[in-house]
């Protein structure tokens, strides 16, 4: 079993004495207490197999603490949860990702720079995606997809002329217009203008800005 640490014993006697209660960033008490009750077991059983005091369970099952992992795992296996059970409130209460202009992270292939707008989200899985504003100088063109790669691209044109060699086909692109195809062949986007070519992309599975 899992031993409890001091912090724990700290929050309960902090928590025993009417001090304020340590912020709970995420509530798994309800689910706990939920689960524990279908299964008839009481909180002195379920600490006990825990390793933790009966106080600290049901500190945590009234979200007035935050338990150490050891602790939730410990819980987690005692009440035989699957953690995804656990941390579905967490992913719903954040779909959203923000990333600043100034915090961008890019990437530079030869002279074309990838310029990351959406981070992949592990927890996606085969659903997970990358976008990216690339910039090409005039007269040149991508690498990596010439020996084309698993997965889908969407673009759009935001700058500029380009064309879009995909196998032996050839599209001619102008601000404005959007292209999707399969990755699986060899494609290339090449600037075909007297200016820096802009374009948004679109890339499933993420290829480049892979953590």
């Amino acid at each position: 079993m899992l031993e409890d640490t001091n912090l724990n014993e700290s929050n309960d006697e902090l928590e025993e004495n009417g001090s304020k209660a340590k912020r709970v960033p995420y509530h798994f008490g309800e689910k706990l207490r939920k689960v524990r009750e279908r299964k008839g077991y009481t909180l002195k059983i379920v600490a006990t197999r825990a390793g933790v005091s009966e106080s600290l369970v049901s500190q945590i099952e009234r979200n007035r603490v935050s338990p150490a992992i050891d602790t939730l795992l410990a819980l987690a296996d005692v009440l035989d949860i699957n953690l995804e059970y656990l941390f579905e409130e967490y992913r719903r209460e954040r779909p959203v990702q923000v990333i600043r202009a100034g915090e961008r992270r890019t990437i530079a292939e030869d002279d074309v720079n990838y310029e990351e707008l959406a981070k992949p989200a592990e927890s996606d899985g085969q659903n997970a995606v990358e976008s990216y504003v690339i910039t090409i100088p005039a007269g040149s063109h991508t690498h990596r997809g010439s020996y084309g790669h698993l997965g889908r691209e969407l673009g759009v044109i935001v700058q500029g002329k380009a064309q879009l060699h995909y196998e032996n086909l050839v599209f001619d692109l102008n601000k404005g217009d959007s292209i999707s195809f399969s990755a699986s062949s060899p494609h290339t986007l090449i600037n075909t203008g007297d200016e820096p070519l802009k374009a948004f992309w679109v890339v499933t599975p993420p290829q480049r800005f892979v953590q």
